[in-house]
């Protein structure tokens, strides 16, 4: 049991919570790629010294404009198509009114009568195998506010204006998820889309995507919606899925104790995994929207969308399919060779040069994937580039050398040097296997010379000694003979004797 900050015990009896079922809808705010800001020429870049990347514009001050970023807009219709959305073709922007000290206007510009996408979903497969399309109700454009700093024991909060007028997209799902888990799944696949579209770099931790989530509980059978809590501050999806954890078997136990669900914000602190009050919840007559009268409306043309589509890249599930049904991979390793962007297209890049598919997917899960770890890089700056797997590839095909001599010995010396092909570098270390009956037969001789008991063994019937023939020998020859070859005329010097 825990408590929170009013110090009410939380209900820790599963028949109870049992009764309940959960309530999310996630917005998911994505910083978008550009250059500059989404009303203004001001940097957006990260890092930067406090309250360096302003201008009068980002100060609001009196006589300033607004002026719309068309690759903002662009951005934005790429999230829409790739989530299946309806983009409008008619768009103004709006004021939406509150005060924060990080928001130098007092308004937000926003989208709220006309969101540039409409409808879509979210395809999601969770850990039981099963797929769920989670509908989305828009994704609209706005700009961020700044960022209020608060530190350890001062009274004072210090305000970096660097990203206010930040181009951001929100993506709004309808309240359809059901688990903390679901939610969390869903927040992976938000995140690996923004990243293949190349909108957004998905960076939580930095703050380029963050996600507020609206939590309810309701009686299991019921239908109308139980009064929603938004939860904001989380900076990872393991964050995100904690804190509708906590909210859960918070609300259920201010309903159970017969208290109201008070709909407000509230902001999690990851350190004890609560989540506590911050504010009473705005209803959406409190930020008195209204159009924005500095900025035109602006129209999506039909040439305009149609370059947009024309740019829009192969997305993981259409990749996922290519992989199970044209390279004949599993499921399980589609599914890690699409997780990320980079080595998705490095995958391909070695398929479109070789036809034995699996053992890309090996070479890429395995040895590469090791080595990408171990120097903490992305594959973009790895060392050996898509065609130099491709001959280590051949050269295992051709049984010029073993698998594991070329994943160890000769991988790791192309690490270190490789200007050179792989052939030349197995060449170097006299790596080549032996397939000839003259190479492979003296070696097998001298090993059976040396184990005569187990020859006798072996003659009757401990067929299993035949593995520590087979190892003998590879040491001796130090891993140099056709595994296959050297397998086959080990048993048949066997039979001879």
């Amino acid at each position: 049991m825990t408590k929170d900050l009013t110090h009410t015990v939380l209900i820790a009896d599963k028949n109870i919570l049992d009764k309940y079922e959960l309530v999310i809808g996630l917005e998911v705010h994505a910083q978008l790629l550009t250059n500059s800001k989404v009303f203004s020429s001001d940097s957006i870049a990260f890092g930067k010294e406090p309250n360096t990347n302003i201008s009068v514009v980002t100060l609001a001050h009196p006589g300033t404009l607004p002026k719309l970023n068309k690759k903002v807009v662009e951005l934005a219709i790429k999230m829409g198509l790739a989530c299946g959305c309806s983009i409008s073709r008619y768009n103004i922007f709006d004021r939406k009114n509150y005060f924060y000290p990080d928001l130098p206007k007092g308004y937000q510009i926003t989208q709220d009568k006309t969101p540039i996408c409409k409808g879509g979903e979210v395809s999601v497969k969770t850990k039981d195998g099963k797929v769920r399309n989670i509908p989305l109700n828009r994704i609209h454009i706005e700009e961020d506010a700044g960022k209020s700093i608060h530190l350890d024991g001062e009274n004072e909060t210090l305000i970096d204006l660097n990203r206010a007028g930040t181009p951001l997209i929100e993506i709004v799902s309808e309240p359809d998820l059901r688990t903390s888990e679901e939610a969390a799944v869903y927040m992976t696949e938000v995140r690996r889309l923004v990243r293949y579209l190349e909108i957004c770099d998905g960076n939580m931790e930095e703050g380029s995507m963050r996600c507020d989530a609206n939590v309810s509980v309701r009686l299991k059978g019921e239908k109308q919606l139980g009064k929603k809590v938004e939860v904001k501050n989380m900076n990872s999806i393991r964050n995100v899925q904690r804190a509708i954890d906590h909210e859960f078997v918070r609300q259920i136990t201010l309903i159970e104790q017969g208290k109201s669900i008070i709909s407000e914000t509230r902001t999690f602190d990851a350190d004890t995994g609560l989540t506590h009050s911050m504010r009473a919840k705005e209803e959406m007559n409190d930020y008195r929207y209204f159009p924005e009268p500095d900025l035109a409306p602006f129209i999506v043309s039909e040439a305009f969308l149609e370059s947009v589509k024309a740019q829009m890249p192969l997305l993981p599930a259409q990749l996922f399919d290519k992989f199970t049904q044209q390279y004949g991979l599993s499921d399980y390793d589609a599914g890690v060779l699409t997780d990320e962007k980079n080595i998705a297209l490095y995958f391909e890049e070695v398929c479109s040069n070789t036809t034995n598919y699996k053992a890309a997917s090996n070479w890429l899960m395995g040895a590469v994937k090791y080595h990408l770890n171990k120097l903490a890089i992305d594959i973009s700056d790895f060392p050996l580039k898509p065609e130099k797997i491709v001959e280590l590839i051949d050269l295992v095909d051709a049984n010029k050398v073993s698998f594991s001599i070329a994943s160890s010995k000769l991988f790791n010396e192309m690490m270190e040097n490789p200007a050179l092909t792989a052939l030349q570098t197995a060449e170097k270390l006299n790596l080549l296997q032996e397939s000839t009956d003259d190479a492979i037969l003296p070696i097998i001789e001298a090993v059976l010379a040396k184990n005569p008991d187990k020859v006798i063994a072996y003659q009757k019937g401990n067929k299993n000694l035949l593995g520590m023939f087979m190892g003998e020998v590879m040491q001796m020859s130090k891993g140099k003979l056709d595994p296959k070859k050297t397998n086959e005329l080990i048993r048949k010097a066997l039979e001879k004797k």
